[in-house]
């Protein structure tokens, strides 16, 4: 048996082939995607307008309620709570935006490095979801600690 050669060149990597099947797939796909982020920037934008309307819909109520005046200075709060969702709902968009149109142009000029930061912003879009749905889940754990720990103090 030949022992192995440290100094002999690496074998090439085969290249990736993006057949007619794939190609109308990941088109579809961009399509799909730059559809959904659009419709989600709109959202974004109402989360912002409703963020800015809340205060002086909260500032209509009645004052015969005492619900109505803690919900009434409560406004500035859901304000602050509006823009936090929306700036949070806004970065999935985005890079689901940005994933649709660099994979449109990758395969509009049969580029590779547009198809590369076309996968880097999926990449990005999925560790974005994956950190929040862990902060979600850690956050709902918690919370189910806490209910716990209180309902046994209150027998």
């Amino acid at each position: 048996m030949e022992p192995l050669n440290p100094t002999a060149p690496a074998a090439p990597q085969p290249a990736l082939f993006i057949d007619d099947n794939i190609r109308y797939s990941l088109s579809n796909a961009a399509k799909w995607a730059k559809f959904l982020s659009i419709l989600g920037f709109i959202f974004v934008g109402l989360m912002v307008i409703g963020a800015f309307s809340i205060g002086s819909i909260l500032s209509m109520l009645p004052d015969t309620n005492p619900a109505s005046a803690i919900m009434r200075g409560g406004g500035a709060m859901f304000t602050i709570i509006y823009l936090l969702v929306a700036l949070l709902y806004f970065f999935p968009c985005f890079y689901l935006y940005r994933f649709a149109s660099k994979t449109q142009n990758a395969l509009l000029h049969n580029d590779q490095e547009y198809l590369h930061g076309a996968f880097h912003n999926l990449h990005r879009l999925y560790k974005f979801v994956g950190v929040l749905t862990i902060i979600g889940l850690v956050f709902y754990v918690v919370a189910l600690i806490g209910i716990f720990i209180g309902s046994m103090f209150t027998m």
